[in-house]
Protein backbone atom coordinates (compact mmCIF):
# COMPACT_ATOMS: atom_id res chain seq x y z
CA UNK A 1 0.00 0.00 0.00
CA UNK A 2 1.23 3.51 -1.05
CA UNK A 3 1.16 6.15 1.45
CA UNK A 4 -1.51 8.38 0.66
CA UNK A 5 0.16 11.75 2.23
CA UNK A 6 3.00 13.70 0.63
CA UNK A 7 6.12 13.16 2.00
CA UNK A 8 6.80 16.49 3.61
CA UNK A 9 2.80 15.79 5.39
CA UNK A 10 4.21 12.95 6.90
CA UNK A 11 7.03 14.61 8.25
CA UNK A 12 4.74 17.14 9.71
CA UNK A 13 2.31 14.33 11.28
CA UNK A 14 5.31 12.64 12.91
CA UNK A 15 7.21 15.23 14.24
CA UNK A 16 4.13 15.68 16.30
CA UNK A 17 4.32 12.08 18.12
CA UNK A 18 5.63 12.77 21.61
CA UNK A 19 8.34 10.71 23.36
CA UNK A 20 6.92 12.02 26.54
CA UNK A 21 3.97 12.88 28.31
CA UNK A 22 2.00 10.55 25.78
CA UNK A 23 -1.95 9.49 26.55
CA UNK A 24 -1.52 6.01 27.49
CA UNK A 25 1.53 7.27 30.20
CA UNK A 26 -1.13 9.78 31.05
CA UNK A 27 -4.05 7.22 31.81
CA UNK A 28 -1.38 5.12 33.69
CA UNK A 29 0.04 7.87 35.83
CA UNK A 30 -3.44 8.73 36.95
CA UNK A 31 -4.40 4.94 37.65
CA UNK A 32 -1.67 4.64 40.22
CA UNK A 33 -2.23 8.30 41.41
CA UNK A 34 -5.65 8.03 41.98
CA UNK A 35 -4.76 4.25 44.25
CA UNK A 36 -2.84 6.46 46.14
CA UNK A 37 0.53 5.99 45.31
CA UNK A 38 3.24 8.85 44.18
CA UNK A 39 5.81 8.77 41.77
CA UNK A 40 8.79 10.80 40.01
CA UNK A 41 8.83 11.48 35.98
CA UNK A 42 11.67 10.62 33.85
CA UNK A 43 14.18 10.81 36.31
CA UNK A 44 17.78 11.56 34.12
CA UNK A 45 20.14 9.48 36.30
CA UNK A 46 18.16 6.14 35.18
CA UNK A 47 19.17 4.12 31.77
CA UNK A 48 16.74 5.18 29.51
CA UNK A 49 15.01 7.89 31.56
CA UNK A 50 12.00 5.22 32.87
CA UNK A 51 8.06 7.27 32.71
CA UNK A 52 7.38 6.47 36.02
CA UNK A 53 10.16 6.29 39.08
CA UNK A 54 8.83 4.87 42.68
CA UNK A 55 12.29 5.25 44.07
CA UNK A 56 11.28 4.55 47.57
CA UNK A 57 10.01 1.01 46.53
CA UNK A 58 12.65 0.69 43.85
CA UNK A 59 10.19 0.49 41.23
CA UNK A 60 9.82 2.26 37.81
CA UNK A 61 6.80 1.73 35.32
CA UNK A 62 7.67 1.83 31.71
CA UNK A 63 4.81 2.77 29.11
CA UNK A 64 5.42 1.36 25.53
CA UNK A 65 3.72 2.55 22.33
CA UNK A 66 3.13 -1.47 20.71
CA UNK A 67 3.82 0.28 17.37
CA UNK A 68 7.03 2.19 18.41
CA UNK A 69 8.63 -0.87 20.96
CA UNK A 70 7.58 -3.57 18.59
CA UNK A 71 5.14 -5.23 20.94
CA UNK A 72 4.67 -8.52 19.21
CA UNK A 73 1.56 -10.47 18.41
CA UNK A 74 -0.55 -6.98 18.79
CA UNK A 75 -2.23 -5.74 15.82
CA UNK A 76 -0.86 -2.18 17.12
CA UNK A 77 2.56 -2.85 16.52
CA UNK A 78 2.25 -4.32 12.96
CA UNK A 79 5.03 -2.75 10.91
CA UNK A 80 4.04 -0.17 8.01
CA UNK A 81 3.73 -2.00 4.12
CA UNK A 82 5.77 0.96 2.86
CA UNK A 83 9.57 1.29 3.69
CA UNK A 84 9.12 -1.83 5.58
CA UNK A 85 13.52 -1.82 5.88
CA UNK A 86 13.46 1.13 7.36
CA UNK A 87 10.78 0.38 9.85
CA UNK A 88 11.91 -3.45 10.76
CA UNK A 89 15.17 -1.86 11.57
CA UNK A 90 14.01 1.22 13.32
CA UNK A 91 11.87 -0.67 15.54
CA UNK A 92 14.39 -3.54 16.19
CA UNK A 93 16.96 -0.70 17.18
CA UNK A 94 13.79 0.03 20.20
CA UNK A 95 13.48 -2.89 21.30
CA UNK A 96 17.50 -3.27 21.86
CA UNK A 97 17.34 -0.26 23.58
CA UNK A 98 14.48 -1.08 25.79
CA UNK A 99 16.13 -4.40 26.61
CA UNK A 100 19.13 -3.17 27.50
CA UNK A 101 17.84 -0.13 29.74
CA UNK A 102 15.92 -3.05 31.56
CA UNK A 103 18.82 -4.85 32.13
CA UNK A 104 20.73 -2.13 33.34
CA UNK A 105 17.95 -1.17 35.49
CA UNK A 106 17.74 -4.96 37.19
CA UNK A 107 21.23 -4.51 37.36
CA UNK A 108 21.16 -1.52 39.62
CA UNK A 109 18.40 -3.09 41.67
CA UNK A 110 15.55 -1.37 40.39
CA UNK A 111 12.49 -4.07 39.41
CA UNK A 112 10.60 -2.97 36.11
CA UNK A 113 7.39 -3.02 34.89
CA UNK A 114 6.33 -2.67 31.01
CA UNK A 115 2.83 -1.66 30.30
CA UNK A 116 2.15 -1.55 26.73
CA UNK A 117 -0.66 0.94 24.68
CA UNK A 118 -2.82 -2.59 23.98
CA UNK A 119 -2.96 -3.18 27.92
CA UNK A 120 -4.70 0.10 28.30
CA UNK A 121 -8.37 -1.34 26.71
CA UNK A 122 -8.78 -3.50 30.28
CA UNK A 123 -8.83 -1.08 32.67
CA UNK A 124 -9.22 -2.99 35.70
CA UNK A 125 -7.04 -5.72 34.35
CA UNK A 126 -4.44 -3.05 34.45
CA UNK A 127 -5.53 -1.94 38.05
CA UNK A 128 -5.07 -4.85 39.40
CA UNK A 129 -1.69 -6.00 37.65
CA UNK A 130 0.04 -2.49 39.00
CA UNK A 131 -1.38 -2.68 41.86
CA UNK A 132 0.16 -6.31 42.30
CA UNK A 133 3.53 -5.06 41.12
CA UNK A 134 3.82 -1.97 43.50
CA UNK A 135 2.79 -4.24 46.39
CA UNK A 136 5.01 -6.89 45.58
CA UNK A 137 7.94 -7.25 47.99
CA UNK A 138 11.28 -7.36 47.45
CA UNK A 139 11.64 -11.60 48.57
CA UNK A 140 8.83 -11.94 45.85
CA UNK A 141 10.32 -10.22 43.24
CA UNK A 142 13.78 -11.78 43.99
CA UNK A 143 11.51 -15.41 43.50
CA UNK A 144 9.53 -14.20 40.54
CA UNK A 145 12.36 -13.06 38.21
CA UNK A 146 14.17 -16.02 39.21
CA UNK A 147 11.48 -18.28 37.37
CA UNK A 148 11.58 -15.71 34.05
Amino acid sequence: MVDTRSKEKRSEIMSKVRSKDTGPEILVRRLIFGMGYRYRLYVKGLPGRPDIVMAGRRKIIDVRGCFWHGHNDCRYGKLPKTRESFWKEKIERNRQRDADNVRLLESMGWRVLVVWQCELKNLESLKKRLLEFIEATALYDEASSQNR
